[in-house]
């Protein structure tokens, strides 16, 4: 395989000791106690070269080919890199502003997320490394599908996403019926321009129904009729 293609796989990752820190297999997960439902359990998307994937593991991918299997191993500086001791801070307890955190906890401070490994003296300290910095990986790779199709590579990366949604075919022009956040759309937008041969536009369309209208919560509704009110106020004044 090379760059550029689009291939879906099954994967189980594991730590040096056996851990499972990662996999897309349910039925894996149920029998090791590690089922979460919150999560799709479901072959992963991969574009080769799109940074989709730690570069060991897109590496090992590069020389398969669908229908094989592998077991790979991946050392630090081609998983997640080794541990940087200056990602460990120290902030005051109080910028949590009242929050309650303890060690373990995962936290946010603007772009970066951190886990808090102690607390003691109202001051807390905070390992910003990703949790996987410094440990050596071993996935068991399946590649199920190298994706040829036009439409199910856009479809693959909506997938990716988690959107599901309607796409409509232009020539040049693909028109995507989504609702995800700005950011979201910019990145998937980037990634159809740069890795889908013949296409030149993306178009998002956000389509309402009466249904859709009629499920929003009454807080919007209550806000309208806020405006007459005030208006008839100043009027007096």
């Amino acid at each position: 395989m090379k760059k550029g293609d689009f291939i879906k796989i099954d994967f189980i990752g594991r730590l040096e000791s056996g851990e499972i820190f990662d996999l897309t297999d349910e039925k894996i997960a149920k029998d090791n106690n590690i089922y979460n439902p919150k999560l799709r359990y479901k072959p992963a998307v991969v574009i080769l070269g799109a940074g989709f994937i730690v570069p060991g593991l897109e590496k090992a991918l590069l020389e398969m080919k669908p229908g094989e299997k592998k077991e790979i191993i991946i050392n630090p500086d081609e998983a997640f890199g080794q541990r940087n001791p200056e990602l460990v801070k120290t902030v005051p307890e109080k910028v949590f502003e009242g929050k309650h955190v303890i060690p373990g906890m995962i936290v946010d401070f603007g772009n970066s997320r951190g886990r808090v490994q102690s607390i003691s003296a109202g001051r807390a300290r905070i390992d910003f490394n990703h949790p996987l910095a410094g440990k050596t990986l071993k996935f068991e790779v399946d590649v199920k599908q190298h994706i040829d199709d036009e439409i199910q590579k856009v479809e693959a990366i909506l997938d990716f996403f988690g959107i599901e949604p309607k796409i409509y075919m232009i020539p040049g022009t693909y028109e995507i019926e989504a609702d995800a956040p700005p950011q979201i759309k910019e990145r998937i937008s980037s990634l159809v321009l740069e890795y889908i041969d013949g296409v030149s536009k993306i178009r998002f369309v956000q389509t309402f129904s009466k249904q859709s209208l009629e499920s929003d919560k009454p807080v919007s509704e209550e806000k309208l009729q806020e405006k007459p009110v005030k208006e008839k106020k100043a009027n007096k004044e």
